[in-house]
């Protein structure tokens, strides 16, 4: 996902190419800003932190891009590219990731990603709906069947 400070500082193209230079191809994609209850929903597991509210709020404010990536362990190769979750560290730690690069602050941090197969799954079927989550699923075993 492309987090709306980078959707509205317009860097959404960049973050893409970066994206697609790095290995990862994208498989599904749509622009749309999250209803209040869509960021409850997929933030779910942080109600009962402190920053929840600031988060559905950042997280409304504005459009987001959803992806599908693709790509060998692109969970873990995700991840790495993305870098820290604050971007102020990222700049420090892991400076070409797409966080140190247009993340904006400490929680507005350019992306998110998927911390395992069971939340990528959960945060697709919640973000695309069922039938291109099963598209999606089910598109690679075709391959193999036919």
């Amino acid at each position: 996902m492309i987090k709306p400070d980078a959707v509205k500082a317009g860097k959404v193209d960049e973050m893409q190419t970066l994206i697609k230079e790095a290995g990862f191809k994208i498989i599904k994609q749509k622009k749309m800003q999250l209803s209040e209850e869509k960021a409850k929903a997929f933030y779910a597991e942080h109600k009962e932190r402190p920053f929840f509210g600031g988060l559905v709020n950042f997280m409304t404010s504005g459009e987001t891009v959803l992806m599908i990536l693709q790509k060998d362990n692109a969970i873990k190769d995700w991840r790495a590219f993305m870098g820290p979750t604050n971007s102020i560290k990222a700049r420090s730690e892991a400076p070409q990731s797409l966080r140190a690069k247009f993340g904006t602050d400490g929680s507005k941090n350019a992306c998110h990603g998927s911390d395992s197969p069971k939340s990528a799954h959960r945060e697709i079927r919640l973000m695309f709906g069922l039938v291109e989550y099963l598209q999606v699923l089910i598109a690679p075993l075709r391959l193999l069947w036919f």
